[in-house]
């Protein structure tokens, strides 16, 4: 078959309220890029459609045809399902490879959970090249982790490595199937503690009131010391060389500052904690470089 004279490969970063949308060339240069709201209340399949739509709209902006997709994901991710993924309604009922390559005719398609994806682009062009064993944490809407062992990002048995959102606090004995660490700490329960501490900004404004000390710094010091107890199982079961901090939560100063503190405390042998190069951008980019390595042989 005759590829294409300007062959693009595109990444999708769907979430919960945005999808970041990316075009690049052959060697996963990115070209343009474009974020939209999920308007996850709306369900899942117009998220999908519209996202789709636009990525071919952005690639012949480049004058270009797609020729290869990466596709990052909420939840535990296989071509032909989804699971653990309730915030947009529907999501889960996606068979998102299957739908990706029928809306675009593209054959060459990889899936993976978001966080995984964000840890491929660590690997491949951040902070973990050459870096054995790591760990990705994505503090933002929600929380995750996701495990670098060789150069590669560990999947599990079931796919759910690093689904650590669905660890069990100290209320949440006996156990039920609920994200009880995300709950206590991710960018959601953050914005409820906020509204009830009075706030208005969300975890922002919370973060910020909590860099002097008083009763919101004591608050948010509450919620860092329940995740800061799952990430040094973490660390004790991995020994880590390295942790990157990934995402909106990530970026705060505050949040890095006592978590780092208890970790350096906790652990007899500390890795190095590092906040990503990338901003926002890490699954976008990680899900490119997927696409480059679904790349098909010929082009």
């Amino acid at each position: 078959m005759e590829q294409p004279a300007n062959p693009r490969l595109l990444g999708i970063d769907f979430g919960g309220t945005k999808m970041a949308i990316g075009v690049g060339d052959v060697d996963g240069r990115l070209l343009v890029s474009e974020r939209l709201p999920t308007n996850a209340e709306q369900g899942a399949q117009q998220a999908l459609t519209r996202a789709l739509d636009r990525a071919r709209e952005l690639a012949d902006s480049t004058g270009g045809t797609i020729v290869a997709a990466g596709i990052a994901s909420p939840g535990v991710v296989h071509d032909h399902s989804i699971e653990l993924a309730p915030n947009v309604p529907g999501w889960e009922q996606l068979r998102l490879a299957e739908e990706v390559r029928a809306h675009l005719g593209v054959a060459s398609v990889r899936v993976a959970n978001d966080l995984n994806a964000a840890a491929y682009a660590e690997l491949r062009l951040g902070a973990l090249r050459g870096v054995d064993p790591g760990l990705v944490i994505g503090l933002g809407t929600g929380v995750a982790a996701a495990v670098t062992i060789g150069g590669e990002v560990i999947a599990g048995h079931h796919g759910a490595a690093g689904e650590i959102a669905y660890g069990l606090t100290d209320h949440s004995w006996p156990a039920g199937l609920e994200p009880m660490l995300e709950a206590t700490f991710s960018g959601r329960a953050l914005d409820e503690l906020a509204q009830r501490l009075g706030l208005t900004g969300q975890a922002a404004a919370l973060c910020a009131a909590a860099a002097q000390p008083g009763r919101f710094r004591d608050e948010l010091r509450l919620r860092v010391d329940e995740l800061a107890r799952h990430l040094v199982t973490c660390c004790l079961l991995l020994d880590p060389h390295r942790i990157v901090l990934v995402g909106s939560v990530a970026g705060n100063e505050v949040v890095r500052e006592l978590l780092i503190e208890r970790l350096t405390h906790a652990l007899p042998y500390r890795p190095e904690i590092v906040l990503s190069a990338f901003a926002q951008d890490a699954a976008l980019l990680g899900s490119l470089a997927m696409a480059m390595e679904a790349l098909p042989a010929a082009v």
